[in-house]
């Protein structure tokens, strides 16, 4: 392949800038531009050094390593440098390389060329750009764990297996007075029934939170007037994000923030008070405010601690019981409780106070507990094509097995199964189409 060249690092001033470079001539560019005490690169070792311009000048002193194919991150001869952070040095740098015949990396260029060589699945490529983008300490595991082979050794693993059954029951339509005794057949139905299990638990850890993990997870803070909606969304956030005053009605209009609780990022959404009003203004934001509570994955309702329940309380409450997943929170606890509030089971109270902060670790341990997988080991899909390909392969496997136990011999049920292996293998990346991987790339920056 021809040699690519890019700078890895970020275009603002910084203590170390990098360059990469990755091909056929990559070795040897970095010893024409290189002058070191040694008499040649070896791999896997830094060395220190001065980097030449085109004209032979010196440009950085810096540091230089090489790696030869296929032991590097890209499987081809690579090379990086280890510069000082300013953006003349890097861009003269880059420049240099340029002259001499490498050419501009593409976004993602240096990863995709790892998945063309084999040192990566898809759902590794994917796991890299998610690292990169990760905004909290729990996307970044997840992500990690699949850049690990997590998810791809758990679903080459099936995959594997339905290729097996696929080349036993192959043998039925070559040999067809050949019957499959049932005891063989009963093996094949349970690892069948497995592998759905398997993919079962994947495509759950989608939905129960492996989607939000990457953009965060919606969440709208409802309830009337003053129950200190913003005070609790700059608590949560850490800053004074929204604007606190006695008056009720102070927020008309939507405001977002993340913020971590638990290790989850949650996408805030701070509303205006839930009431009936003559306000024009204030009424709009009372509807966005539904609308919010409507879209959001979380629903957090607060409710004033220190007050009676009241009528405009109802619609809050309302709200949290209709919700796909909600919260109650029970503001200003380090007031006297007056409040009465009764809610379903399935929606958690929690006592806080947004002006000491009482009760938010609770609340984070909930969000924790709800968002991430409970299990440390466990793994969790965070992508909706892996998604997808998950549920295909749960379908198709589901009517194999369906197809063996109405009766029908294994040739018939040859289809579902090659469905099967089919989508799995798209997921992985062995059987994908050019758009698929263009897709996936386009997310990369330039030298990754």
């Amino acid at each position: 392949m021809d040699t690519i060249a890019a700078i890895a690092t970020g275009h603002e001033r910084s203590a170390i800038g990098i360059v990469r470079v990755s091909g056929d001539r990559a070795i040897e560019l970095a010893e024409r531009v290189f002058r070191t005490k040694a008499r040649s690169l070896e791999p896997k070792r830094l060395y220190f050094g001065e980097f030449l311009n085109s004209d032979g000048e010196v440009i950085d002193h810096c540091l230089c390593t090489v790696s030869r194919a296929p032991a590097s991150y890209t499987g081809e001869d690579t090379a990086e440098f280890q510069c000082h952070g300013s953006p003349v040095v890097l861009g003269e740098a880059l420049r240099t390389l340029f002259k001499l015949g490498a050419r501009q990396a593409e976004a993602g260029e240096f990863t995709k060329r790892a998945f063309l060589n084999g040192k990566m699945d898809l759902t590794g490529a994917e796991a890299v750009v998610d690292l990169i983008d990760a905004e909290s300490i729990s996307a970044a595991k997840e992500a990690a764990k699949q850049l690990g082979g997590a998810v791809f050794e758990k679903i080459d693993d099936i995959y594997g297996k339905i290729v097996n059954i696929i080349s036993d029951f192959q043998v039925t339509i070559d040999f067809p007075d050949d019957e499959t005794p049932d005891f063989v057949l009963a093996e094949k139905r349970e690892t069948l029934a497995n592998a759905e299990k398997t993919l079962d638990s994947l495509a759950e850890s989608f939905e129960n939170g492996g989607r939000y993990l990457k953009s965060g997870v919606p969440c709208a803070l409802i309830g009337r007037p003053n129950v200190g909606k913003s005070s609790l969304l700059n608590a949560l956030v850490g800053f004074d994000r929204a604007i606190v005053t006695p008056k009720a009605g102070t927020t008309r209009d939507t405001i977002e923030e993340v913020a971590t609780l638990g290790g989850v990022a949650l996408r805030l959404t701070d509303t205006a008070g839930l009431r009936d009003t003559e306000d024009e203004i204030e009424r709009e934001g009372v509807l966005r405010s539904e609308r919010a509570a409507k879209s959001a994955a979380l629903v957090i309702g607060v409710f004033d601690g220190s007050e009676p329940f009241t009528k405009e309380d109802e619609a809050t409450a309302e709200h949290l019981m209709n919700a796909e997943k909600a919260v109650a929170l029970v503001n200003k606890s380090d007031k006297n409780r007056v409040l009465e509030l009764e809610l379903p089971e399935n929606v958690p109270v929690f006592e806080v106070s947004a002006k000491t902060g009482e009760g938010l670790d609770a609340l984070s341990e909930y969000v924790k507990g709800e968002f991430t997988a409970r299990d440390k080991t466990a793994v969790m899909i965070t992508s909706a094509r892996q998604f997808e390909a998950v549920s295909a392969a749960q379908r198709a496997l589901g009517a194999a097995i369906e197809g063996l136990d109405f009766g029908l011999t294994p040739d018939a049920v040859l289809t579902e199964l090659e469905d099967a292996a089919a989508s799995l293998a798209k997921m992985t990346g062995r059987r994908v189409t050019d758009d698929v991987v263009h897709d996936i790339f386009s997310r990369f920056c330039v030298g990754k």
